[in-house]
């Protein structure tokens, strides 16, 4: 599944770089047979979009919709967990399991940032590649929905994503995560982003704002280990 790589390439920060490539990225993945070609063909509007589009306008637009706020966050822990402490964790989990795969992270990327979980996934065999991207589907489910609803050229990266893994996309999955909405002033802003107040409590209330049970145990499978497949050691 090395085309994960290619994918991941279009969720991160827009550059000359990935302008330069975006026509031969296009033709790899037409060319990939274990890509619904269905669902790459529409990411047509996007690749042209990035290929012809003022640089500084598409990068402008990224930032507008992937890093204003938590509703369309590329960290995939940050729709269950947010800030919390949880998180931090989590992505220690997360990064081990990149290490026990004989990859180092570069960059300052946290692990739960989607194009660097593409990279590991596009390491794995087609069968634990699919498994493995399914783990956070829940995520990958809403993104689309919410991004489709927006109009945005980006839903379709992400509708490619599900049916890779296999994911059914109803509407029911598509609510699953906490509702988040992006903030329309910078005083919203600072509220998102705002930590959780600590509180040492035996009898405190149940947390109106955690997250499902369906996303956490989904996410749980995600954090842990990949098994030892025997027939596949030498």
């Amino acid at each position: 599944m090395q085309s994960l790589h290619l994918i991941s390439l279009l969720l991160q920060y827009p550059s000359c770089e990935l302008q330069a490539v975006a026509a031969e990225v296009r033709q790899r993945l037409a060319a990939d047979p274990a890509l619904p070609q269905v669902a790459v063909a529409a990411l047509d509007p996007l690749l042209n979009r990035l290929a012809t589009g003022d640089i500084y306008d598409v990068q402008e637009a990224y930032v507008e919709l992937f890093d204003r706020g938590r509703a369309h966050s590329l960290h995939l822990f940050e729709h269950v967990h947010g800030e919390s402490r949880d998180r931090g964790q989590a992505m220690v989990d997360l990064r081990q399991r990149y290490l026990d795969a004989g990859l180092e992270p570069e960059g300052n990327e946290l692990p739960d940032y989607l194009p660097l979980f593409l990279d590991y996934c596009s390491t794995l065999s087609e069968a634990r590649a699919r498994d493995t991207l399914a783990e956070p589907g829940v995520v990958l489910i809403a993104l689309a929905a919410r991004l489709a609803d927006k109009g945005s050229d980006y839903a379709p990266v992400f509708t490619l994503l599900c049916e890779v893994a296999g994911l059914e996309m109803d509407a029911e999955a598509a609510k699953a995560l906490p509702p988040a909405e992006d903030p329309e002033t910078l005083e919203d802003l600072d509220a998102q982003w705002e930590e959780e107040e600590i509180r040492f409590t035996a009898d405190a209330a149940p947390d109106p704002t955690a997250a499902c049970p369906q996303v956490s145990a989904i996410l749980d499978r995600m954090r842990a280990p990949l098994p030892v497949n025997p027939a596949n050691r030498s």
